[in-house]
């Protein structure tokens, strides 16, 4: 229940006598009811109220619950003093000081009491009292607040007094329960609005007066309780928003410190997988297939972010692929590529856990196309430029369907599953861990264009596990993350 159904629930009860005990010697809602209409009488002879027809009698269709045999129903118009507002002559009103203070409709409302408004009028139409209830009766219909000084008001609100020693709280907090009533009776197309006949007719509950006093106590009692029930909703509502991607983040955590699955003698270690590496890369430098490259610097105690099992080994990015590159970004339309067209990856093609695609501007037909810098199906790709929050984001192409190059915002790395698995490559890279890795070598003016060349992303430090034991955190990862967005849900 959130805090709104859970106040509307208190004041619910609290018109239909439920929320505190009736007591025989306060009399009865008739006796009230008789008072009520022996001062508007006196009112009407001092020239105060306007006599007005009759309203109907209600009929027992009207009625939409019980309420206790003390109580009484009653139309609005029959109990209360209604005024419905009147905007006063345009040129009459300033936002000086000279004349009395103009509301049009809620613009000033506050919690309970209307605050002070920035125009006045040197001719007032119609005029709110003091404690009385100022009812929205244009869009928004049905908001409510009491003005506690007399007011000019115009057609977007109507002045609901109480009278015979009832007060504004009780009239407040009963007219707001009627909020979804007046809406439902509202009509109009571009103002919906309704009118005073629809006020005056809508009916009411009505209690003995000290019961009503005592309601209006007890739902004042009840509010802070309410109060601190929304400030500990509000913070169970951000846990849980924040909750399932904090999971995910203690996920791949455990995953690349090597605590999701166990260790396993079998497997081998990250050394002689690292050694086989090496070897490979040395045939493919003496085949003239990879360039040589200058080495990388020794990864010193201090770098290593955290501790990792005994079989893993801290590596440096560039010291596990085959090459790392980029494309180009020529000017190119807007609209995405068609059929056998080329087109360029945008960086939003680049997403954590998937390859989208769709996300491309189509080249210009005089761009000279190189083939080289084609997007395949089983690349790795990284964004190196654009907002921080999208700068160094991976994803695994597994599926693309058109003819598209890197732009020269991503880049691309290139390495096998034979010693590396590239999920496991992608998985890491998008950890919290080692995104702070690259947020240190990012650079940039602000927070929304930043950078990180290709020498710096070889520098970036990875845990590396045996092949085997890769290939069982993928495993385990892919089957525990979709439990975190079932919580989103």
């Amino acid at each position: 229940m959130t805090p709104e159904q859970l106040k509307a629930s208190i004041l619910q009860y609290a018109i239909q006598g439920k929320l505190v005990e009736q007591r025989s010697e306060e009399g009865t809602a008739e006796d009230l009811y008789q008072q009520i209409q022996e001062e508007k009488l006196k009112l009407i002879k001092e020239g105060k109220l306007k006599k007005e027809k009759p309203l109907s009698e209600i009929s027992e269709d009207e009625i939409p619950f019980d309420i206790p045999d003390t109580w009484r129903w009653s139309r609005i118009g029959d109990v209360y003093a209604i005024t419905m507002g009147q905007s006063p002559a345009g040129k009459s009103v300033t936002k000086g000081s000279d004349g009395i203070e103009f509301h049009q409709g809620k613009v000033f409302f506050g919690e309970d009491y209307i605050l002070k408004s920035d125009q006045v009028t040197s001719e007032p139409s119609k005029i709110a009292e003091p404690n009385s209830v100022l009812l929205c009766v244009r869009a928004p219909v049905g908001i409510v607040n009491i003005t506690d000084r007399e007011l000019c008001i115009g057609r977007g609100l109507c002045a609901v007094k109480p009278l015979a020693g009832m007060t504004e709280k009780y009239a407040l907090y009963s007219l707001r329960c009627l909020k979804d009533t007046f809406i439902k009776k509202a009509t109009g197309t571009t103002f919906v609005a309704i009118t005073g006949e629809v006020v005056k007719n809508q009916i009411i509950p009505l209690p003995p007066l000290e019961e009503q006093h005592r309601i209006v106590a007890k739902i004042e009692e009840l509010l802070p309780y309410v109060d601190r029930y929304a400030n500990a909703y509000e913070k169970l509502k951000k846990f849980n928003a924040k909750f399932p991607e904090d999971m995910k983040k203690s996920i791949l955590q455990y995953a690349i410190q090597g605590k999701l699955v166990e260790q396993r003698p079998e497997d081998g270690t990250a050394e002689e997988l690292y050694q086989q590496i090496q070897d490979e890369k040395q045939k493919l430098i003496k085949a003239g297939k990879i360039k040589k490259e200058k080495p990388l610097a020794e990864i010193t105690e201090d770098e290593a972010p955290f501790d990792i099992p005994d079989t893993w080994k801290w590596v440096r990015l560039g010291d596990i692929y085959w090459y790392i590159d980029a494309g180009k970004s020529p000017n190119c339309q807007k609209t995405p590529v068609k059929n056998d067209e080329w087109g360029v990856i945008t960086t939003t093609s680049i997403q954590i856990g998937y390859f989208d695609d769709e996300q491309n501007k189509v080249l210009p037909a005089s761009f000279e196309v190189n083939k080289t810098m084609q997007v395949h199906a089983g690349d790795i790709l990284i964004t190196r430029a654009g907002p921080m929050n999208r700068t160094g984001i991976a994803c695994n192409v597994e599926n693309i369907r058109y003819n598209l190059i890197l732009s020269d915002k991503t880049l691309r790395i290139n390495m096998t599953n034979e010693f590396i698995n590239k999920k496991y490559i992608v998985m890491i890279l998008n950890s919290p861990q080692i995104r702070n890795q690259l947020i240190e070598r990012m650079s940039g003016m602000d927070k929304q264009q930043v950078n990180i060349s290709q020498e710096k992303y070889k520098t970036v430090l990875l845990p590396i596990p045996p092949l085997e034991e890769q290939q069982r955190i993928v495993k385990k990862v892919e089957e525990l993350l979709p439990y975190c967005e079932r919580l989103v849900e």
